[in-house]
């Protein structure tokens, strides 16, 4: 299924569900909603932050659980995205680039796998 603006996100590591932001440069609708591609992955602008963060790799949660004296103290999500979502659809594109489909995934820089949920879009099928 491919994935449209308002999709619901998750991380691993992430204590809230987050939303997907597509901004329409792309021109392509799904159902009158922006189509998402793989390289709709620019935090805080994409990918909006997941509440709290419970990864150790995260210097704030770190920081956070050593003044706590080793209890672990989820600081805020600062999603740090080295890459594109991964794989992305094979056949569709959207603006030149692999369509973003319900079954990708994105890395975290924390270690946090984020996926989605909920597509958001209706039922259309991509290869």
């Amino acid at each position: 299924m491919p994935v449209v603006n308002g999709a619901l996100l998750m991380c691993t590591f992430g204590l809230a569900p987050s939303n997907l932001v597509v901004i329409p440069q792309n021109r392509t609708m799904i159902g009158s909603m922006p189509a998402a591609n793989i390289m709709d992955n620019k935090p805080f602008v994409n990918i909006l932050p997941f509440g709290l963060c419970n990864s150790l790799a995260n210097p704030v949660t770190a920081s956070l659980t050593v003044a706590a004296l080793g209890v672990l103290t989820p600081g805020p999500c600062i999603p740090t995205i080295p890459g594109p979502w991964i794989p992305g659809s094979p056949t569709v594109l959207v603006g030149q680039l692999p369509a973003l489909t319900n079954t990708c995934q994105l890395v975290c820089a924390y270690g946090g796998q984020i996926s989605v949920t909920f597509g958001n879009a209706p039922t259309t099928t991509v290869a």
